[in-house]
């Protein structure tokens, strides 16, 4: 878990100007007409009752994005620089490539929350091609190799730092005063995906290896973390830590949350509970695994989180078509990931509308030497055609590169929507 070292929070009255300036216009944008429209939207595909395909873009390549310095910081301390990052890209994408995006109408101030860790780090090399990109190669060195090994993992003790917690959002406060309301969120989704962790303690070759050759130890290894990642989510839970996210919080790997079905009838606004929330997970690395296996090696395991929460989203980058079977077993599952490398045919006869499809476009249409918005255009249009009936979110992620012309992400974002506008 990320922890929160101690921070400066000293403002000038240039700093506070700046951020001030901003914060207006997320203010006078989330203000809008189209903010309430375009939640009733997305409530409405989440509740299975789809008006249109929804579309959003995340996971976007910030260091090809700055055009005539709109992103350009002028803080001047590091908290402040990541205050104004965040109102920066937000009002960028705003601008240049909104699709379906919801502004917030208050800033967020996250509780510092600190957590002793699962007592075992990644021992990576890493593999660097453009030096401004947080996109790389990782190697990771083999740290479980045996059953005593799995000792390794430990149970994260989570603390609440109420103090400094109190400190940041008094000084938010202070800069944003009557503009743009301040609000204490804490965790209003967390990202689970065991295997993401487990192979790089393993090592992605020794970890599909040892699936065949150990499976024991695989075994022991995926249920020693389920035992520290569910122990970790009892403290949050008794801390008071956890926020609901059936609002414009992205779940998994997919969209927004807003839906009726959620928070359900036992919420306490002091104590939200698992119940009253999404919940997601995914076993990317399982992209080449067969159904039964995914059952054994993950699902199995996953089953003990996923049976905690009010809603479920499943998945991401694996191809999921051909494991419905395995995927029906969620207990109120709702959304699932469907990547570029899924048979179309195939997943829309097994999803149909029982789920929201939560369809992720191939990004390296934006990656290619020569921009091709025809191309773009024709990709979506036969998928569009394909899923007819479906309850759809196109969701564009894993952007790595625009190859510096941000304007090809601007223009696919008018196509997405001139399309989905006309489904």
């Amino acid at each position: 878990m990320k922890t929160h070292p101690n921070i400066d929070l000293t403002v000038t009255g240039q700093d506070r100007d700046i951020l001030r300036r901003l914060a207006a216009q997320q203010v006078e944008i989330a203000a809008l007409p189209v903010q309430r429209e375009k939640a009733e939207l997305w409530r409405r595909l989440n509740d299975l009752q789809p008006q249109r395909p929804m579309v959003w873009i995340t996971e976007i390549p910030w260091h090809e994005m700055n055009v005539d310095n709109e992103l350009t910081l002028r803080t001047s301390t590091p908290w402040l620089q990541g205050i104004e990052r965040e109102l920066r890209r937000r009002l960028y994408q705003w601008r240049h490539f909104p699709v379906d995006m919801i502004m917030d109408d208050y800033i967020a101030c996250p509780k510092v929350i600190h957590s002793t860790g699962l007592g075992i780090s990644e021992d990576v090399e890493i593999r660097v091609t453009d030096q401004n990109s947080d996109i790389y190669s990782r190697h990771f060195h083999q740290q479980i190799a045996c059953l005593q090994d799995v000792d390794k993992i430990k149970t994260p003790v989570v603390t609440f730092d109420h103090e400094t917690t109190e400190q940041t959002c008094h000084a938010m406060a202070g800069i944003f005063g009557n503009i743009l309301p301040v609000r204490v969120t804490g965790f209003k989704g967390k990202w689970f995906a065991p295997w993401d962790e487990l192979i790089r303690w393993f090592g992605v070759e020794q970890a599909m290896t040892d699936l065949i050759d150990r499976p024991e130890l695989v075994h022991s290894a995926m249920a020693r973390l389920m035992d520290a990642k569910l122990a970790e989510l009892d403290q949050w839970q008794a801390l008071g830590l956890l926020d609901r996210n059936d609002d414009n919080t992205r779940i998994g790997s997919g969209g927004y949350g807003y839906t009726t079905d959620l928070p359900g009838k036992n919420l306490n606004p002091k104590q939200v509970r698992t119940e009253n929330m999404w919940g997601c997970a995914t076993a990317q690395i399982f992209s080449e695994v067969s159904e039964a296996m995914h059952q054994e090696f993950a699902l199995q395991h996953e089953l003990r989180w996923l049976q905690r929460w009010g809603l479920v989203y499943y998945g991401c980058c694996e191809p999921l078509d051909g494991k419905m079977s395995m995927l029906r077993t969620i207990p109120r599952l709702r959304k699932i990931s469907m990547s570029p490398r899924i048979q179309i045919e195939r997943a829309v006869k097994e999803v149909g509308d029982a789920f929201v499809f939560s369809r992720k476009p191939n990004p390296a249409v934006l990656a290619w030497e020569v921009w091709r918005p025809d191309a773009a255009r024709q990709e979506l249009e036969d998928f569009l055609h394909a899923v007819y009936g479906c309850c759809i979110e196109i969701i564009l992620k894993d952007i790595s590169t625009v190859h510096y012309q941000p304007q090809r992400l601007w223009e696919w974002a008018r196509i997405a929507m001139n399309l989905v506008q006309d489904y």
